[in-house]
């Protein structure tokens, strides 16, 4: 018996097609890439089109709002890379000209990491200063919940996706976002 499996192993082909990266294609029905593609577009819609961005600029005579990205917490029943998406809404503000985007987290450790290297390592005409840093004026945070139903083979899955944008000196809210998905997987079970 062994053999036989063996070479049945042996004998089974893996086949890969690459496909357009927009295109749906689901799965199971967990959370992926199409999920974190819609989330991504829509609060990058709502966010640069909030009224927060131009009631900043205008007050400060035209001057972009800097954003540092914080913290999105998965708190669904699943595991969600949350860098996806994050990562998403990061390239639209640089990209749109309508938002500074500040450096945060590790990226912010490794660039004062390698400042801090410079002062030691390289010629003084090529240093980067330290103490240069631009602060960010806002953070954008965020939470992933899912709420499952499931009965016979059939699943529900409802993701709710809240994204803020926080003012950092006066903690006021100047922005909230939502996307909302709602899933319906149906297994179906053979009859043999």
């Amino acid at each position: 018996m062994p053999l036989i499996a063996l070479s049945a192993a042996a004998c089974s082909r893996t086949n890969v097609s690459r496909i357009d990266p927009a295109s749906v294609t689901d799965l199971s029905g967990r959370w992926n890439d199409t999920d974190s593609r819609l989330v991504a577009d829509e609060l990058i819609y709502q966010s640069l089109n909030g009224r927060w961005i131009s009631r900043f600029s205008d007050a400060q005579g035209g001057e972009a709002p800097s954003v540092i990205v914080g913290t999105f917490r998965n708190r669904s029943v699943e595991h969600i890379p949350v860098g996806t998406f994050v990562g998403d809404l990061e390239n639209a503000f640089v990209n749109s000209g309508a938002v500074t985007l500040v450096a945060g987290g590790s990226e912010r450790d490794e660039l004062r990491d390698e400042r801090d290297d410079q002062q030691q390592n390289a010629r003084a005409d090529t240093r980067a200063s330290l103490g240069q840093e631009l602060g960010a004026q806002f953070i954008l945070q965020g939470e992933i919940l899912s709420i499952e139903d499931e009965e016979r083979g059939e699943k529900i899955i409802f993701y709710q996706v809240d994204a803020r944008i926080v003012d950092l000196e006066s903690n006021v809210v100047v922005w909230a976002g939502q996307h909302k998905i709602k899933k319906y997987v149906e297994r179906s079970s053979l009859g043999l």
